[in-house]
């Protein structure tokens, strides 16, 4: 497989309550252990692609303060990435083809989120209730877990599942983020606990849904034969993205039970690289809850349409199953710093290929997937990576 790209160098910090320190100063930690695993310095660098901070962050202009407080001169690109929860996932992409493209020879992806030092009302306000159609979706209460919730519903409805079979997920995901030093969330669970949790929509509980978190990633992306020239070095081998041209609510009747979009995006970044679902050794999903994990993986391929939830209980998605699903815990139990959640993945999927994964680590990883996603705001975007040589 040809690479794109190849990842150099990654670092993050422990997502959870970052208290009394600000995001310049998070920022900075995750992108010194970053280029320090590189092996590189900063005047290698030629692009910086950041992920906008939430709205109350307090440094604006945050990608240009952070170039000047890091004295880092960029000579091809520095820009500040939205997507909603993409926004990972486009900071990545955006570095992979600089460097894909011959603008950058040494480009870095990062972003830091600290939400957790403002009162859960102001976060629902300006992160949850006006992200449908604010004439339409918003008076009536619709956020984005009460839309997974229907999700839920009606997978239930049209497969049988059962509560015990979704609660598979959150359990597998606690399991998995007990060995992950960088988990917010790491006392393990039982599927008692998950259907006793406190509800928020039914049928998802506490347990189904992530909590707020801190968090910074930094991830440096390189020329491959730069990457060569390091010694170590994970290569980006395929790409595909989509959007359904919807907002949640469809002008023409649409399945609930599956995402499109992960299903085109999937096939374009399967046949980017010439491989197919069968070939992945893990998957690092974005999923803010288990009824999009559980749907995902069979949007992109993993499993057939209804039998998802039996895979989960069946431990086929599980470290040591035939393909893990989220090795790092997953959103809801790793945490969730939603602009950056998906570099997250990215880091995690570069510590698989390294085997630099410990306790939790994918016997004989050689290719991983991860994906960035809108859900029922109807985008996907997938990357394909592959051990180095």
């Amino acid at each position: 497989m040809e690479p794109l790209a190849s990842v150099v160098g990654i670092g993050a910090l422990p997502v959870g309550k970052h208290k009394d320190t600000l995001e310049h100063e998070m920022m900075l930690r995750a992108l010194v252990d970053a280029v320090t695993d590189a092996g590189i310095s900063k005047n290698d660098i030629d692009a910086l692609s950041f992920c906008l901070p939430r709205p109350y962050a307090e440094q604006r202009y945050f990608g240009t303060f952070m170039a000047g407080y890091l004295e880092i001169p960029v000579d091809d690109i520095l820009l500040e990435v939205l997507g909603n929860g993409m926004t990972g996932g486009l900071a990545f992409d955006i570095a992979v083809d600089r460097v894909a493209t011959g603008k950058a020879k040494v480009a870095v992806a990062l972003g830091v989120n600290r939400e957790l030092h403002v009162p859960t009302g102001e976060h629902m306000h300006l992160s949850m209730r006006a992200v449908g159609d604010v004439d339409f979706h918003v008076p009536f209460g619709v956020t984005p877990i009460s839309w997974y919730a229907l999700n839920a519903t009606r997978y239930m409805h049209d497969y049988g599942l059962t509560r015990e079979q979704l609660a598979a997920i959150p359990v597998k995901n606690r399991r998995h983020a007990s060995m992950n030093p960088i988990a917010q969330m790491r006392e393990e669970i039982t599927v008692e606990d998950v259907l006793a949790a406190r509800p928020i929509v039914r049928p998802l509980g506490l347990l189904d849904v992530p909590p707020r978190s801190d968090g910074a990633v930094a991830i440096v992306v390189a020329r491959p034969d730069i990457a060569r020239s390091l010694g170590r070095y994970v290569d980006v081998v395929g790409r595909g993205f989509y959007h359904e041209g919807i907002h949640q609510v469809s002008s023409r009747p649409r399945d609930l039970t599956t995402f499109e979009s992960a299903e085109i995006a999937s096939a374009k970044a399967y046949k980017s690289c010439g491989i197919t679902a069968a070939d992945l050794d893990f998957l690092e999903v974005y999923a803010p809850c288990s009824i999009v994990e559980l749907i995902l993986t069979e949007s992109v391929g993993l499993f057939e349409r209804g039998t998802g939830g039996i895979a989960a209980v069946d431990g086929q998605t599980a470290i040591g199953g035939r393909v893990p699903v989220s090795p790092s815990g997953g959103l809801a139990s790793r945490g969730h710093p939603p602009h950056v959640t998906p570099l997250y993945n990215v880091f995690e999927a570069v510590q698989q290929l390294r085997g630099e994964a410990g306790q939790r680590q994918v016997a004989g990883a050689g290719i991983g997937a991860v994906t960035a996603e809108l859900g029922d705001y109807n985008a996907t975007m997938m990357h394909v990576l592959s051990a180095g040589e």
